[in-house]
């Protein structure tokens, strides 16, 4: 499973939160397209509109399970993504900013 550290992304990198909706309101990453793993399948167009052509897609949850899924769907798709090993988990812990649904300072449910 190809995985990427935290600490190696840089601002502007494509980022896709697969958490479930009240963990997504509580706190995410500022900027990440926001597609549940419960809807996912259902969903995958969304990916396909908002992901850069030609760049990867970081994929990110709560502590790197759910997420390492979704890549490894996306790798079998022809996607180029990666797990983000820690999610965002690590993420918070790095200092990187969480918002809420309202733009405000979150927290990582």
């Amino acid at each position: 499973m190809p995985t990427v550290e935290v600490v190696d992304l840089a601002d502007g990198d494509f980022l896709l939160d697969v958490r479930e909706d009240d963990e997504w309101q509580a706190g995410h990453a500022e900027g990440a397209l926001h597609i549940p793993i419960s809807d996912f399948v259902a969903r995958y167009g969304e990916l396909t509109e908002a992901a850069p052509q030609d760049g990867r897609v970081h994929v990110i949850c709560r502590s790197g399970g759910r997420s390492a899924q979704v890549a490894m769907y996306l790798v079998q798709q022809g996607v180029d993504a990666v797990n983000v090993d820690g999610g965002m988990q690590v993420w918070a812990a790095a200092g990187r900013p969480v918002v809420n649904a309202e733009g405000q300072s979150g927290f990582v449910l």
